[in-house]
């Protein structure tokens, strides 16, 4: 099974332009994404996907093929697409360009399951959820079916509790945004239109759930934090510093 992991990095981003290049404890960002993704065991090939120059020539100094994608496009997951539409590979991973947590083993628990089935379309990853997570509308929830495949997924707390202060949220994970793909559905799935219901939310999974496809839930310990402004910097270098800290003692 070919599979490709692919980390788009676009520079414009709104709330942080250029957020691929920021240094984190020395590195810059993408370099973090890059590392953790190579300790991957099971993708076979990696690539980032972006609209600049400069990142473009970051990531073939770290000994990644870089492809070159429109800036005019709306999605990460339309980035990704516009890479390999005409390669020739099975799974693609989309890992987060704003990832630096993110490693191999987190990379191969999600592309496991499509070993195991040949009829799965897509999977994600799941964490328990927590009190703060499951109030704050920045962190989507994921209610599962009983084979942990996704029913829905919401910015808002679910499912909803007429005892809110019950103090269990064991009925919904927190979603990981990464995402693992067969080729062909990912190519389905963005030449469709925008659901109704990805609009409502603002979540593009919930396109494939319209589009009447399971997606896999993988339950993981792994946690993230996305760098999404600058503040999200120094968040991410104290996690870095005290996982470092732990795996030494």
């Amino acid at each position: 099974m070919k599979v490709l992991g692919v980390i788009p990095a676009r520079y414009g981003s709104t709330r942080f332009p250029g957020k691929s290049l920021v240094t984190i404890l020395g590195k810059p960002l993408l370099q973090w994404v890059v590392e953790g993704s190579k300790e991957s065991q099971k993708i076979t090939d990696l690539i980032v996907a972006t609209d600049h120059s400069e990142i473009a020539s970051l990531a073939q100094k770290l000994g990644v093929e870089a492809v070159m994608t429109s800036p005019e496009l709306p999605s990460g997951s339309d980035r990704v697409w516009e890479a390999v539409k005409d390669r020739n590979v099975d799974v693609i991973v989309n890992i987060q360009g704003d990832e630096p947590l993110i490693n191999g083993v987190v990379l191969d628990s999600l592309i496991q399951p499509f070993t195991l089935n040949t009829d799965l379309k897509m999977a994600t990853l799941g964490r328990k959820l927590d009190l703060e997570s499951l109030q704050s509308v920045n962190t989507a929830k994921i209610i599962l079916d009983a084979d942990d495949n996704a029913i829905y997924f919401s910015r808002f707390p679910i499912p909803y509790s007429r005892n809110a202060s019950d103090g269990e949220y064991s009925a919904s994970l927190k979603h990981l945004g990464i995402y693992a793909y067969r080729k062909d559905f990912l190519g389905l799935f963005c030449s469709c239109e925008v659901a109704e219901i990805e609009k409502f939310e603002g979540l593009e999974q919930l396109r494939a759930l319209y589009l009447g496809a399971k997606i896999k839930v993988i339950r993981t310990q792994h946690d993230s934090w996305g760098v999404d402004t600058p503040e999200d910097v120094i968040k991410v270098e104290k996690l870095i510093l005290e996982r470092n800290t732990c795996g030494k003692s």
